[in-house]
């Protein structure tokens, strides 16, 4: 069965290449997406190294002048997605997004050279271009000293329930007509509601408005919030960038101090009276008060805490598959509803990478064979119920046959 699947996993991968750069998946995302191609150069690198490398240099060929690396690169018209080119309208060629997402690049190449240390000139090329965007983030998204994001989309975790409390002061009234195209390819109930697009849209218009002024963004934007996903997830990028530059010879720059700085401003996203790492809400500083999936990327930098132990075997009693991307418990919580309940394998992955790093290998173990429990049963799914295990979003994804090859599917 597994031989099969590894299979069917690299089918997947290679059906979904657009020569030089993957899809997440065919109709539902027809672009290249960040953080999406970082776990297809992961999955890549089991059995074709140097398309691996291909697809990060694809993603860096595309990084802006100031260092951002954007969240979607448009390399060829499709009708079948909005918001298209034309509404972000930040005059790049080939056309792009206008925001980032989660820098996890330098940790997943950090993955591929291990799996081929023969690659060692193509990681130091890309050592340079990582840290222009890792300073891009210090520059243009670190305030109060933490990691913050202009808009949801910015965060991976689209609609996660920790941006209600900034979402709410954005006035989406205004953003006029438009058609969604993702409610076409999935289940209406499993994908963000209208409102929350027409407060999306109004982020990108606010953006559009400025010209794409980052450091605008953050200061003057409706929406500024501290992630702790982001947070985590820079921290340890940081510092997977200066081992990779060190084991390639490259300059690593500032790479261990922009880690170090970002670890001391980690106090800003602790919520006390919860016991738990919290979104905040810089416009306002008002606590998300939700038990996120932010927040359990903690141990991947190196920030578990015991009141996060506790918090995550109650998570686990509470669900039968999986890892849930929001407190059960909590009555916002929905299983099939994209990030504001249902289990993700390529995050299971990453919180998984960090349990074992922290010496809690049951507990990554355990995540990884309930990930690999969800990918037998239900297929490769974009992300599933954890109750009941029923598979939900876009199927033949990218990242979750990238995580079965590298991670799910490698019993230990």
């Amino acid at each position: 069965m597994s031989e099969s699947l590894d299979e069917r996993a690299r089918a997947i991968l290679l059906g979904n290449d657009r020569g030089g750069y993957t899809v997440p998946t065919a109709g539902l995302y027809p672009f290249q997406w960040n953080w999406d191609s970082a776990f297809a150069a992961w999955g890549f690198s089991t059995f074709d190294p140097d398309r691996a490398w291909t697809e990060l240099e694809t993603l860096f060929a595309h990084q802006w002048p100031d260092g951002m690396v954007p969240h979607i690169v448009f390399h060829r018209d499709d009708e079948g997605y909005f918001p298209g080119p034309t509404v972000w309208s930040t005059g790049r060629t080939p056309a792009t997004s206008g925001i980032s997402q989660p820098p996890v690049a330098a940790t997943m190449a950090r993955l591929v050279l291990a799996a081929d240390p023969s690659h060692r000139e193509r990681a130091a090329a890309l050592v340079p271009k990582l840290l222009d965007w890792h300073r891009w983030w210090i520059r243009a998204r670190v305030r109060d000293g933490v990691a913050c994001i202009v808009h949801p989309w910015e965060s991976g975790r689209d609609n996660a329930f920790d941006w209600d409390v900034g979402m709410a002061n954005v006035d989406g009234s205004d953003v006029g007509p438009y058609q969604r195209r993702d409610t076409g390819h999935v289940d209406p109930s499993m994908r963000p509601t209208k409102a929350e697009y027409d407060r999306y849209l109004a982020l990108v218009q606010f953006g559009r408005g400025i010209g794409w002024d980052q450091v605008r963004l953050a200061d003057e934007g409706p929406f500024l919030m501290a992630d702790p996903g982001v947070a985590f997830i820079l921290i340890r990028a940081c510092e997977d960038l200066a081992v990779l530059a060190a084991e390639v010879g490259a300059d690593p720059g500032d790479a261990a101090e922009m880690a170090e700085g970002l670890r001391a401003g980690l106090d800003t996203l602790w919520n006390d009276a919860r016991g738990h790492w919290d979104a905040r809400d810089l416009r306002t500083d008002t606590f998300a008060n939700v038990l996120s999936s932010g927040a359990w990327l903690c141990w991947l930098a190196g920030a578990g805490r015991p009141e996060m132990e506790a918090h995550l075997a109650t998570a686990w009693g509470a669900v039968r598959h999986g890892l849930p991307t929001m407190d059960p418990a909590h009555p916002g919580f929905d299983a099939r509803r994209y990030w504001r309940g249902p289990a993700w394998p390529f995050y299971n992955a990453l919180v998984a990478m960090g349990l074992r790093d922290a010496g809690k290998d049951a507990e990554a173990e355990r995540l990884r064979a309930d990930t690999a429990a969800l990918i037998r049963n239900g297929g490769f799914n974009e992300y599933f119920d954890p109750v009941e295990g029923t598979p939900c979003g876009g199927s033949d994804f990218t990242w979750t046959a990238a995580v079965w090859l590298t991670w799910a599917g490698r019993e230990r």
